[in-house]
């Protein structure tokens, strides 16, 4: 994977829209654009995620493709408006949740497409935090195979029965 956030310059918005939060995606996207991933550190202080406003998530795969990477960046207190990368563990430790307000783009170049997400801070009490869809947790994304029920599993291990007793009728000649 290349070291820039971006795979280039060449990025057009995919099916483009104004929103409430256009300022945060707008300082994302010209810093990103400027930005190299090898320049922008993580927090390696516990904590440290605490009083960012919000963050931003960065997904990029091969356009109706594969998931290459998932990035997250919060932005930096500083006239240059600088991000630094963070990890997921990091947004649920400073109870982020993900926002309905997104931007995509495409690079016809290199046949990439990036989302765009925004996180904010959950006002709830965090005493009272449960796991919801809008986390960034790994634990919580689609299981490519849903877990089987007890009930399901009864009824495999009663037709597995079911099945072994009836090849041993058809060996032994009863039917």
């Amino acid at each position: 994977m290349e070291n820039n956030v971006f795979c280039c310059y060449n990025l057009q918005p995919y099916r483009p829209k104004t929103l409430d939060h256009e300022a945060k995606f707008t300082d994302f996207i010209s810093w990103a654009k400027r930005a190299s991933i090898g320049k922008s550190c993580v927090a390696d202080t516990p904590g440290a995620t605490e009083h960012y406003p919000y963050a931003i998530q960065l997904v990029r795969q091969v356009n109706y493709g594969r998931l290459e990477s998932k990035c997250y960046f919060v932005p930096q207190d500083n006239p240059a408006r600088d991000f630094v990368e963070i990890t997921a563990d990091d947004l649920v430790d400073a109870n982020f949740e993900k926002v309905n307000s997104y931007k995509n783009f495409k690079c016809l170049i290199h046949n990439k497409f990036f989302e765009v997400n925004l996180y904010q801070k959950d006002l709830v009490n965090r005493h009272h935090w449960r796991a919801t869809i809008s986390r960034p947790a790994e634990e919580i994304d689609i299981p490519a195979k849903p877990k089987e029920t007890a009930s399901q599993q009864l009824s495999n291990n009663s037709l597995a029965q079911e099945t072994e007793n009836l090849s041993r009728r058809s060996d032994t000649g009863v039917v």
